[in-house]
């Protein structure tokens, strides 16, 4: 199979592109070099072309690449919530307009098939239940009750604590960022796309990944890596609130395995046709024990530090459901974040 693979120097990119390659499939590489993704000045890996996926529907040299290809995989994505509203331009630009315009291109040499990257940030909060009225949506955390220390969501009809619950594909959609906006945006291009272009797409929305060559104290980072460079320092990882928000983190080989896997899928699937799946553990696991964990790793001995400070804009808690997954794509994590976050603690990274 012949897939054209953006963002392919990237994180994720990469390692999808190690295991296209490792089975046998011909990779066109494409990548724009960001310099928040890879710093300044980053060499271009070979067999690369640095091409800006917003020129997708009008440049030559894109035509030349999109000749033959079986399956577009659209990795690459302007990441972080976005400081300011000045930050809301670079996200439309990158990921909606490089999207839309990559969908254009394909619709114009007649590529009909598309597997692209989302994000659990599609979601905003998670999915929360009271036991006395069930589920509830939960507004926004106020700034007076995390200063006062009360981090939890409340049920709006009695005020109990609510419970978390794992998040299947079809929950309210609730973006609650700029990056958010920007990733929901593409998975509504590409619902629009497989109608008027008899396509069919895939969006996956990955929670949060981690995993060896990722890279150091960028908006593409992670927590798990920023615990780690804390470390290094011989710092205390400082872990905001009580630690006890709950995630789902997955490795980077098994998000590359479920890449393939949607890749075998879309091709074979009907047109007209939008799926999106979480991409995940399944195993869900506390951002202090994660803490807990890659300290572990790394033997230093030092102990994270719970500060119960906050940050606006972040969630309670988002786990994900699996089920979709692994009964249409036949995927299952197979790295456990027990075993795999241990294992990041001495990972190699990219600077």
């Amino acid at each position: 199979m012949k897939v054209l693979l953006t963002g392919s120097a990237g994180f994720i990119g990469g390692a999808i592109d190690d295991a296209l390659t490792a089975r046998g499939d011909e990779v066109v590489r494409v990548d724009w070099m960001l310099p928040n993704a890879h710093g300044a000045g980053a060499a271009l890996p070979a067999d690369t072309h640095r091409l800006d996926v917003r020129d997708a529907a009008t440049s030559r040299e894109w035509a030349e690449l999109l000749r033959g290809v079986d399956v577009v995989c659209h990795q690459s994505a302007l990441v972080g919530a976005g400081v300011t509203v000045a930050d809301l331009p670079a996200y439309a630009g990158h990921n909606d307009l490089g999207t839309a315009a990559l969908m254009a291109a394909m619709a114009e040499h007649g590529l009909t098939r598309l597997v692209q990257a989302s994000s659990m940030v599609v979601y905003g909060e998670g999915r929360y239940t009271c036991p006395e009225h069930g589920d509830q949506p939960p507004g926004s955390r106020s700034v007076e009750a995390l200063e006062s220390g009360d981090v939890e969501n409340h049920c709006p009809r009695c005020d109990r604590v609510l419970g978390w619950d794992v998040v299947d594909e079809d929950a309210r959609l609730e973006p609650r960022s700029a990056y958010a906006a920007s990733k929901l945006a593409q998975e509504h291009y590409a619902i629009s796309w497989t109608r008027q272009a008899a396509s069919a797409a895939v969006s996956l929305r990955y929670h949060n990944v981690y995993g060896p060559r990722m890279p150091k104290d960028t908006p593409y980072s992670g927590v798990a890596a920023m615990f780690r460079s804390s470390l290094e320092r011989g710092e205390a990882p400082k872990v905001y609130e009580d630690g006890g928000q709950m995630r789902d983190f997955v490795h980077v080989a098994d998000v590359a395995r479920c890449n393939l896997a949607a890749i075998d899928a879309v091709v074979a699937a009907d047109t007209g046709t939008h799926v999106a799946y979480n991409v995940c553990s399944g195993q869900p696991v506390s951002i202090l024990d994660v803490a807990r964990t890659v300290a572990a790793g790394t033997g230093v001995g030092i102990d994270p530090e719970v500060t119960g400070g906050y940050r606006l804009g972040d969630v309670r808690h988002i786990v994900a459901s699996p089920r979709r997954a692994s009964e249409e794509l036949g995927f299952t994590a197979e790295v456990s974040p027990e075993v795999g976050l241990r294992e990041f603690a001495t990972a190699p990274l990219r600077d």
